[in-house]
């Protein structure tokens, strides 16, 4: 087998309630990592079986078949490897989890071509080159920091999709947003690509369904620290929805709008919020049902230094407005 290819017989057994569907279309949902056009062209090559011989993409299923797929996966990521030094959390044969610094692209791009993730993860194991997007199953911002899952085989990759999709990953999240809040809550808007800025997504009535549910975790006199769990995962999801609820997420370029000063806000403040230049946003708890081993996984990781720092500024200078308030109170 050559470096470039990497031959995979796997078996699904089609469910009882898929009866009478077309077998292109259940296929596509017992194999949700490869695409439809894929799969088609398996099909006609002969290279998916249903017990045993070959069919075609319209011919109907009873349900209780054994579908075989006998694929030859070319190389599906194009980059180079790089030495690039990752922050593992849980490492085995079937799965990487890591902790993705500020400033790190995901995938290769227009401008980013290298020093990116998927870079890095071709250095540490060239095997996953054979995975669709590297092994890659979510996505983090470059600006956004914390903890990703990353697969190192088809059948990891293909249980972490489905774990995803059927909104059984906790993805746990620490922002730092524009206001007081008074109470956490929950966003349910849908959203899709902005109709004018393609850069940016947007809350639209014809938009997929997303769901961001936040909680309180520390109120300062002008900001406030929030805990958002994702239950979809949309581009930009917990941004745009903060955003919409018109408490956008502090140091946001692209969502947040002009800067806004604390009235009367100490130096080291007005220092801290002029001085954040990206989101901030970390990804500190991921959950997930270990896809081989059916264990728990759950890797947290620590808040990096410039949201500890924005932090502490912002709890010193309420501390600092509470002194000056019961020093009125008290003439």
């Amino acid at each position: 087998m050559s470096e470039s290819a990497a031959e995979q017989a796997r078996q699904a057994v089609v469910p009882d309630t898929a009866a009478g569907r077309r077998f292109d279309a259940v296929l596509a949902e017992l194999f949700p990592e490869y695409s439809r056009s894929k799969l088609t062209e398996w099909i006609k090559s002969g290279d998916v079986l249903l017990d045993g011989v070959t069919v075609r993409g319209r011919d109907p299923v009873r349900g209780g078949e054994v579908a075989t797929l006998n694929a030859v996966l070319e190389t599906q990521t194009h980059a180079e490897p790089e030495d690039i030094p990752l922050d593992v959390l849980f490492e085995d044969e079937h799965l990487l989890v890591i902790n993705k610094p500020v400033g790190l692209v995901v995938h290769p791009g227009a401008g980013n071509s290298s020093g990116t993730l998927v870079n890095a993860l071709l250095f540490r194991d060239p095997s996953v080159s054979a995975l669709p997007r590297a092994g890659i199953v979510h996505r983090l911002d470059k600006d956004t920091s914390g903890v990703m899952v990353i697969a190192r085989t088809i059948q990891a990759q293909t249980a972490l999709v489905e774990q995803l999709s059927a909104r059984q990953v906790h993805r746990q999240y620490l922002a730092v947003v524009v206001g007081a809040l008074v109470a956490g809550g929950t966003a349910d808007a849908p959203i899709d690509r902005h109709p004018r800025d393609r850069l940016k997504m947007g809350v639209r009535e014809d938009g997929k369904e997303a769901i961001t549910h936040y909680r309180l975790r520390e109120r300062f006199r002008a900001h406030t620290a929030l805990e958002c769990r994702l239950e979809t995962g949309r581009t930009h999801q917990i941004r745009v929805h903060m955003a919409h609820l018109r408490h956008a997420i502090v140091g946001d370029q692209l969502y947040g709008g002009a800067l806004k000063l604390p009235k009367g806000a100490s130096d080291e403040l007005v220092a801290a919020l002029r001085g954040f230049k990206r989101q901030a946003l970390h990804a500190e708890t991921l959950e997930f049902v270990h896809p081989i081993t059916g264990e728990m996984v759950r890797n947290t990781a620590p808040a990096p230094a410039d949201m500890l720092q924005l932090l502490k500024a912002l709890r010193e200078d309420s501390e600092l407005f509470a002194e000056r308030e019961r020093g009125r109170d008290r003439r």
